[in-house]
């Protein structure tokens, strides 16, 4: 009983290890697609149990610019899942992607326990975020105010758009 418990503990652990591989490495992201690998770091985040996540897409893709720009996007809303889980106590994340003409917007949210967006330190994680978005010449919003959870947006226009399917 204890040697399949422990085999059942080894095989989920190298599944995760695979996981996360492919997440940290970005022709895999770009082969995925921007949508897919949102997906794939999702479906991650439910396998482990941490929280429910729910990914919602609207409008038609498209074509884009560059892949780049999508990698910069992935990362920041890798950055955005990642904090999620070690700080905010969310049971629930939610990121909704819109296609429209002009741009991809992107909204994501947690139900967490939010901060005071005024006083908190401004980590590297933050920081990060808005550099990429500023990178690819996006508009980037995080609100939060404590027991609300935090919201992203984030307005990529179509004319720095990357292939993101």
């Amino acid at each position: 009983m204890i040697a399949l418990a422990s085999s059942k503990v080894i095989s989920e652990s190298l599944q995760e290890v695979r996981a996360l591989s492919k997440s940290l490495n970005t022709d895999v992201i770009l082969n995925a697609g921007f949508e897919d690998s949102i997906q794939n770091e999702l479906n991650r985040l439910k396998r482990m149990k941490l929280m429910e996540v729910e990914l919602t897409s609207e409008g038609d893709k498209g074509i884009c610019r560059n892949n780049k720009d999508a990698i910069i996007l992935f990362r920041i809303m890798q950055e955005f899942m990642s904090n999620s889980v070690k700080y905010s106590k969310a049971k629930h994340l939610e990121i909704h992607l819109i296609y429209t003409e002009e741009e991809l917007k992107i909204q994501a949210s947690d139900d967490g326990v939010g901060f005071d967006i005024e006083t908190v330190k401004n980590g590297a994680g933050l920081i990060n975020m808005k550099n990429r978005a500023a990178l690819i010449e996006s508009t980037f919003s995080l609100t939060s105010k404590p027991n609300e959870g935090v919201k992203l947006q984030i307005s990529y226009p179509k004319s720095k758009r990357a292939v993101l399917n």
